[in-house]
């Protein structure tokens, strides 16, 4: 059974007072795969095909969607969560958009670690579904909310049910039943190489175990910011941060470091190009994808595209002044 499926399964398994939010968050999952028909070509050979799964179509609007739905699921299913408890975690903001919107169906409140400088839609998103937030250190990034959560949980013992999306296993168990799946029966299996960004790195851990266990053939690159001082929100430099319990660093066939300059430079061709609305991370996964196609006559390349840009709008550094 799939990732996907077992959700659904769970979900229809949940006890009565959950019952109401099937109908929403049966709709994680099963996002488009699409082939980007323009942007790559002048660089890469006739063979190489480049394909993106546009994971801001989730219902909370980013890849996120996943790992928070199988980590709420996992603790109702442990019975550790329940009506009206207060879900704790830190995040850079997807995740915690996820949790919000998951807890807003479900009946569970939100108290979110955030970094400060996240930018202003973020928050905007979370404070519609009604979440809590922590401001911390915007010097300290993700690193600083993941501090900020372990203090408020163990200062405040049975307030909180922290589910640490960096150190729990139904993370990156979320994409090996889902996401990884997906990607193979969209490309009838003919992908060779799959590029994925790292920031709990579930993403790549998981869609790279399932991949690998179909064809221990396919290429595997995970991409993070080549320098601890970047403008890829959401994006871990392994290096020089908190590094998360699920990260195996021998997974990958090799890491890349994307630029943030010309990752934006992508973001913007992106929605100029292809019609495509994306976020910075995405910027960063394609500069990643284009140096691999550079280097081969042939090949399925797919990438992850985790959420739209419409999240980052207010960001001079991306768009200007629109």
């Amino acid at each position: 059974m799939s990732g996907t499926a077992e959700n659904l399964a769970s979900i229809d398994a949940l006890p009565h007072p959950f019952q109401g939010a099937k109908g929403l968050l049966s709709r994680v999952g099963n996002t488009p795969l699409v082939r980007l028909e323009r942007l790559p070509y002048p660089l890469l050979k006739p063979g190489v095909e480049v394909w993106a799964k546009l994971e801001g179509l989730n219902p909370g609007g980013s890849v996120k969607d996943r790992p928070a739905l199988a980590m709420v699921l996992d603790a109702v299913r442990r019975g550790v969560l329940e009506p009206g408890m207060t879900i704790l975690d830190a995040s850079s903001g997807n995740t915690g958009i996820a949790y919000a919107m998951i807890g807003a169906s479900m009946g569970f409140k939100l108290t979110l670690c955030l970094p400060k400088n996240a930018n202003a839609e973020r928050k905007q998103i979370l404070r519609a579904y009604g979440a809590e937030i922590v401001d911390t250190s915007p010097l300290e990034g993700s690193d600083g909310a993941i501090r900020m959560a372990r203090k408020l949980h163990a200062e405040n013992p049975g307030k909180y049910v922290y589910l640490n999306q960096y150190g729990n296993d139904a993370n990156w168990k979320a994409h090996l039943g889902s996401t990884g799946p997906e990607i193979w029966e969209q490309t009838h299996g003919r992908v060779t190489h799959f590029v994925a960004s790292l920031g709990t790195s579930g993403t790549f851990m998981g869609t790279t175990r399932y991949l690998r266990s179909r064809d221990p053939s396919i290429h595997c690159v995970s991409v993070q910011p080549d320098s601890p001082f970047h403008g890829l929100e959401g994006l871990k430099h392994m290096e020089t941060s908190i590094v998360p319990g699920i990260y195996d660093r021998d997974l990958a066939d090799e890491d890349l470091g994307a630029p943030t300059e010309e990752a934006i430079v992508l973001v913007r061709r992106l929605a100029a190009e292809e019609g495509i609305l994306a976020g910075p991370s995405a910027g960063g996964a394609l500069w990643a994808a284009l140096q691999v196609g550079q280097r081969l006559q042939e090949g399925v390349i797919v990438t992850i595209f985790p959420d739209s840009g419409e999240r980052y709008l207010s960001e001079a550094h991306i768009w200007g002044d629109l």
